[in-house]
C-alpha cells in the first residue's frame, strides 16, 4: 500500500476517471474525500452502462475510509470549504487531484459565451481554485502532491474552442505551479488522458467512437483504471522527483504526431 495514511482530494470523483482514481487510491491506503457535485455515479450510452454504487461506497468495500462532499469546482467558496473540511476531519492533506471537468459541444459559432465560462471556469479555473486552496496544506505535508488531468487535446485542436484550451492551459499551470512550490518538496504534474471509456464520451457518434479506437495504436480503448494507476505512481515515493511533467496517458495516440 504506497499511498497508506495519505489523504487525497479527487474533484469530480463520483463518475468516470474520477472514480477510477479514488478506487486506485483507495486499493493503496489513502484516505479519499470524493468531491462532486453529486454523489451518485453517471451512467452512459456507450460506457458504463452498469456503474450503480456511489464511489464513497465502493472505497469502503475495499477496506478504506473517505467522506464525500457535494463541491462544484466552478463555486470558489465550495472549493474553500471543502479543502477546509478535509483538513478538519483528517488534520491535513497530502495529495490533491484536480479531475472535475466538463465537455459542452459546439464551435466557435454554436458554442455560446455562457457555455465558454462554463468549461473554462471548471476545468482551468477550477483546477486554480482548488490548487490555491490547498496548497498551504500541501506544504505542510512531508508528501505533498498535486495531480491535474488534462487531455491529449491539451497538445493540439479537438474537443471544441473552450476545451482544448482550458486543457493546454491546465498543462502550463502545472508547470508554474510545479516551479512555486517545488522549494516546499511539493510536486506538480498533468495526466493526459486519450479515449478512456466513461460516460463523458456520450456527445460522439458510434462514427466518431470508431475513428477514435482506430486512431489509438494500442488495440482497445483506456479505462478509468489506466489513469487512476498513472496517478497512484505520480502520487508514490516514487515519484518524489517528477515534477511539472504532462504525461500522456493515451494508448499511444499522440505517438504519431
Amino acid at each position: 500500500m504506497v499511498l497508506k495514511e495519505r489523504v487525497v482530494i479527487v474533484t469530480g470523483g463520483s463518475s468516470g476517471i474520477g472514480r477510477g482514481v479514488a478506487l486506485e487510491f483507495a486499493k493503496e491506503g489513502a484516505t479519499v474525500v470524493v468531491a462532486d457535485v453529486r454523489e451518485a455515479p453517471k451512467q452512459g450510452k456507450y460506457h458504463e452502462q452498469e456503474v450503480r454504487t456511489p464511489t464513497l461506497e465502493e472505497v469502503q468495500s475495499l477496506g478504506g475510509e473517505g467522506m464525500f462532499v457535494q463541491t462544484d469546482v466552478g463555486d470558489h467558496a465550495a472549493v474553500e470549504a471543502l479543502v477546509q473540511r478535509t483538513v478538519d476531519a483528517y488534520g491535513g492533506l497530502d495529495i490533491l487531484v484536480n479531475n472535475a471537468g466538463i465537455h459542452i459541444p459546439g464551435d466557435s459559432q454554436t458554442l455560446s459565451l455562457e457555455a465558454w465560462d462554463r468549461v473554462t471556469g471548471v476545468n482551468i479555473q477550477g483546477v486554480f481554485v482548488a490548487s490555491k486552496a490547498s496548497i498551504p496544506h500541501l506544504k505542510r505535508s512531508p508528501v505533498g502532491r498535486i495531480i491535474n488531468i488534462a487531455s491529449v487535446h491539451s497538445f493540439g485542436g479537438g474537443g471544441g474552442p473552450a476545451y482544448a484550451p482550458a486543457k493546454a492551459g491546465v498543462v502550463n499551470l502545472t508547470r508554474d505551479l510545479a516551479m512555486e512550490v517545488a522549494p516546499d518538496g511539493v510536486t506538480v504534474n498533468a495526466v493526459c488522458p486519450g479515449y478512456i471509456e466513461t460516460a463523458i464520451q456520450d456527445y460522439l457518434t458510434e462514427e466518431q467512437i470508431r475513428d477514435a479506437l482506430e486512431r489509438t495504436p494500442l488495440p482497445r480503448f483506456g479505462l478509468p483504471r489506466d489513469i487512476g494507476r498513472a496517478c497512484v505512481f505520480l502520487a508514490s515515493s516514487d515519484a518524489e522527483w517528477i515534477t511539472g511533467v504532462a504525461l500522456p496517458v493515451d494508448g499511444g495516440w499522440l505517438a504519431p504526431a
